[in-house]
């Protein structure tokens, strides 16, 4: 399958954002496509707290702005696109790592992990080099970075990525900061893939544990995550229920 054409007018938008990629195979498909030709490009994954966050933060505007690709992640956002006659399907970072790296190992397209922590990435490696055998691990770090950022450690980071002889890259680092990363490197190195994938390696190791299938199946996850982490998440869901009956209201569809 071709790597679809990065927005285009008639790409379904959610909060100002163009959704280009409709499912997790467009996405998988544009994703390893490009990155075996050598073209690089960023993938994001919307969803309503990047919504609430790109109202607090014009550099993620302007990092979403730039962004290759964009899928939707959650029912919401979803839904929010299809009222225009969309067929968009829920994609998160998680759903991408690996459908991702078996075509990786398949293809010889090395990756790159940076974040979350190396207790994850090594928990997550023992799972995904079991799984597919191929799959060359290019290399792997887990920075400090703080926001704003630091111009002279993009580049070094740049210089590792780069140097490891990647052609993907996963960033695990939580929004907004892995898109800021992620835009950051793409624009210091045109000809690797930069895909966003939260806490992606943190499920596969068994660091996190992700809602049951059957939890996301009806939209329900972000319920059964907020009643896992009452403190952390009950606030951000708050402002999620918010922005989604804003644009719900605002933009009521045909």
């Amino acid at each position: 399958m071709p790597a679809p054409v990065p927005s285009s007018p008639s790409s379904p938008h959610v909060a100002g954002v163009a959704i280009n990629l409709s499912n997790a195979q467009e996405a998988v498909a544009a994703a390893v496509d490009d990155a075996a030709r050598g073209s690089g490009f960023t993938l994001f994954t919307l969803n309503l707290d990047h919504v609430v966050k790109l109202r607090e933060n014009p550099d993620f505007v302007a990092a979403y702005r730039r962004a290759s690709y964009v899928t939707a992640d959650g029912w919401p956002i979803a839904w929010l696109g299809n009222r225009g006659g969309a067929a968009l399907e829920r994609t998160t970072g998680a759903d991408l790592i690996e459908p991702i790296c078996a075509q990786a190992a398949e293809r010889g397209v090395g990756i790159y992990f940076i974040g979350p922590s190396a207790q994850s990435q090594e928990r997550a490696f023992a799972v995904l080099r079991k799984k597919y055998p191929g799959l060359r691990i290019a290399g792997a770090e887990a920075p400090m970075i703080s926001l704003p950022l630091d111009a002279s450690a993009m580049d070094a980071l740049a210089a590792r990525t780069r140097a490891s002889g990647c052609n993907l890259c996963f960033v695990s680092l939580g929004a907004p900061k892995q898109e800021l990363v992620a835009d950051a490197l793409f624009r210091r190195c045109p000809d690797i893939g930069f895909l966003c994938v939260g806490a992606g390696l943190d499920f596969i190791g068994g660091t996190l544990k992700r809602a049951p299938q059957w939890t996301q199946k009806v939209g329900g996850e972000w319920l059964w995550r907020m009643a896992s982490e009452p403190r952390r998440l009950t606030g951000r869901y708050a402002k999620c229920a918010v922005a989604f009956a804003d644009l719900a209201i605002r933009n009521p569809g045909p």
